[in-house]
């Protein structure tokens, strides 16, 4: 393809990919993470022991004398707008961290593509996997967790199997949602599945992706010889002194439909998927956890078939590259298969590993991604921490890259590369990935001001999605349309309370009035339409006119609160409390405190809707109250537009007067029943 028209056979089996979103060790967005890619910079985190004691790390595991302390830490996996996807504060604690940042990250990505979140494509598939957590075990065995919103909202709210059906319901996408989980491969089992959904025409977009967060914590862990950790913190794949990976978190999610789709309906194609394959090893391999070459090789192959090319044709392969001895040099060697011989210069080849760590379920999409960035960048990032490449590389087709070059363009062919991802238990997945054609140049659009409308929850927010969208108008300079930047801003994002707009012609003058709007400055130009979205009106925006598409333009600047995570650790000491209260008072606010995750009995001045209540939690904690103090409560009480100091002492005055609701027990008996 080297046009918007692509082939017809191309069409038919292709997939672009039209957005995607991520966060990874060291880098909160795409573009930090790009730019520590291209740099060559190690995102792996070494922490002190006054660190990992505060965060409750056991002081004996620290003293083994092979302990390490590193990881690839996300940063501020914690944070949670739980008023954006409509999780109540007792709610969004008890969520996994995972659900919290893959709903932030799904939300991310559509709007990469051009789409708002809560209007996307009609029948959107969902196609995400996660990682084991320390907050789902600790949830999971925490009895006081579960008698305070019970067991099934425990379960719903941690269990992996829910990560995709909280997207599909919270997004409102009604295609397939599946949570796919094939270890170390799920996130591009999940991009395999979501490409066959798409040409067998089960959807029409989909979300494919994974997360891992095991902690939110920092936290090192002990080396074992022959085991699958790194000695000193550092990944170096197809290195002689290659001893190791290093544990990471991340997720990666990208926005998937049929190319023929996404051409015709004006979508910011990033990359085409051409062909992928999953096979599994069987019991052709020496144990359960170990690699093997055969059907490594056998999903290369069909992966390139599938793509109706050659597996020569590659210019580069990313390869899982954990940096064990064995898992290398089997992937090294089926690579090599199914690559065959190389009459130039060879496939270059890199890891995302010794930049971040193993991202276990979000590995494969961490890989994709970092594909595509070079694809779009036309530059070979480096594998880090690498000074003494595997011998093997030497009768190999495949030349490992360790510094930053460009990438090459040749006769003929578009930029192509390969993705491989390994999973323990043997599933290995294969994605072929070509550069995307370039598009048309087409006519400038009629001269003339156009309305860019911006909103947000709050005034912060407001001002810093201005600034990013003011810098992001300045580097592209008239490389964006500003027609393209309105019709994306118009129609591919959710309208929000806190609002702001500018007039402008082109895009530096828009530049320069985003970026006084984020100083707080507003502009003398003014809109009808403008002022209606200022009032917080549903505005019909007017055609553009001409021939205008969806553009990737900065998306929504996520600022939620930190809701910690559950945790197996034993919690620092911590100096006795006096209650506030005695007697049954006392027991009736602590239970209400504990329902409804409430830091102290200076919260009661609230509501019970206001602290964050729902008929969920009120169901539960009246449950509580009679099974743990003898008092009926009627449900009606927890509707009632009083604080919850009011409510406790009602509560108590409801014990010592005998009243009772008979129609709890019944209201209780039902959800068990469902339960």
């Amino acid at each position: 393809m080297t046009t918007d028209e692509a082939a017809p056979h191309d069409l038919e089996s292709a997939v672009a990919v039209v957005g995607m979103s991520g966060r990874f060790p060291g880098a909160p967005d795409l573009d930090t993470y790009w730019a520590n890619l291209r740099d060559g910079v190690c995102s792996l985190s070494a922490f002190t022991e006054k660190e990992l004691l505060a965060d409750g790390a056991d002081p004996a595991e620290l003293r083994h004398p092979a302990y390490v302390a590193a990881q690839g830490l996300l940063a501020d996996a914690d944070r949670f707008e739980a008023d954006l996807f409509g999780f109540s504060r007792a709610e969004a604690a008890a969520l996994d961290p995972q659900h919290r940042v893959l709903l932030e990250t799904a939300w991310s990505a559509l709007e990469d593509a051009g789409y708002a979140p809560l209007d996307a494509p009609s029948r959107t598939g969902v196609y995400v996997g996660g990682s084991p957590t320390e907050h789902a075990l600790a949830a999971g065995t925490d009895p006081a967790l579960a008698a305070s919103i019970g067991a099934l909202q425990v379960r719903i709210l941690t269990d992996r199997e829910f990560l995709a059906p909280w997207i599909s319901y919270r997004l409102g996408l009604d295609g397939p949602s599946m949570t796919v989980q094939t270890a170390c491969s799920t996130s591009l089992t999940a991009v395999h599945l979501a490409v066959q959904s798409l040409l067998l025409g089960e959807c029409d977009a989909a979300l494919a992706g994974g997360v891992a967060i095991g902690s939110v914590r920092r936290q090192g862990y002990v080396h074992y010889q022959g085991g699958i950790f790194s000695p000193d913190g550092r990944c170096r794949p197809f290195d002689e002194k290659a001893a190791g990976t290093v544990p990471g978190s991340g997720v990666g999610v990208l926005v998937l439909r049929r190319l023929e789709d996404a051409l015709a309906d004006g979508d910011p194609v990033r990359a085409v998927i051409r062909g992928t394959a999953v096979t599994n090893d069987g019991s052709g391999k020496v144990g359960f956890t170990a690699p093997g070459v055969d059907q490594q090789t056998a999903a290369i192959t069909e992966a390139w078939a599938a793509a109706g090319l050659e597996p020569s044709a590659a210019q580069y392969v990313e390869a899982h590259g954990t940096g064990t001895e064995l898992g290398d040099r089997i992937e090294l060697e089926a690579a090599g298969t199914a690559f065959g011989p190389r009459a130039d210069t060879g496939i270059a080849l890199g890891s995302v590993k010794s930049n971040i760590g193993h991202a276990d379920a979000a590995a494969g999409a961490a890989s994709l991604i970092k594909t595509i960035l070079m694809l779009e960048h036309r530059t070979l990032a480096p594998t880090v921490d690498v000074t003494s490449p595997l011998a093997a590389l030497q009768d190999s087709p495949l030349r490992l890259v360790t510094k930053a070059r460009e990438w090459p363009d040749r006769p003929g062919l578009p930029r192509l590369a390969g993705v491989t991802s390994v999973g323990i238990g043997g599933t290995n997945v294969h994605v072929v990935v070509q550069e995307a054609a370039e598009r048309r140049s087409r006519p400038s659009a009629a001269p003339g001001p156009v309305v860019l409308p911006l909103s947000a929850r709050t005034a912060p927010q407001l001002r810093l999605a201005a600034d990013r969208l003011a810098r992001r108008l300045r580097e592209a300079d008239d490389a964006l349309r500003l027609t393209d930047v309105a019709h994306t801003l118009r129609t591919g994002r959710v309208g929000m309370p806190l609002r702001g707009y500018v007039v402008a012609a082109d895009a530096r003058e828009a530049s320069d009035k985003l970026a006084a709007l984020a100083e707080g400055h507003r502009g003398t130009a003014t809109d009808p339409l403008g002022e209606a979205w200022l009032r917080g009106e549903e505005v019909s925006w007017p055609a553009l006119g001409g021939d205008v598409r969806r553009v990737s333009l900065p998306t929504y600047p996520f600022a939620g609160e930190s809701y910690g995570a559950l945790t197996l650790r034993r919690a620092p000491a911590q100096e006795p409390h006096e209650p506030e209260q005695s007697g049954l008072e006392a027991q009736v606010a602590e239970l209400v405190i504990e329902a409804l995750d409430l830091t102290g009995a200076a919260d009661l001045t609230q509501t019970y809707f206001e602290a964050g209540g729902d008929s969920l939690t009120a169901v539960h904690l009246a449950g509580r109250l009679r099974d743990e103090l003898g008092i009926d409560v009627p449900i009606q009480l927890f509707l009632e537009p009083i604080t919850l100091e009011d409510m406790t002492h009602r509560i108590v005055d409801m014990k010592q007067n005998g009243h009772a609701d008979g129609a709890l027990d019944a209201l209780l008996a039902e959800f068990e029943a469902e339960s």
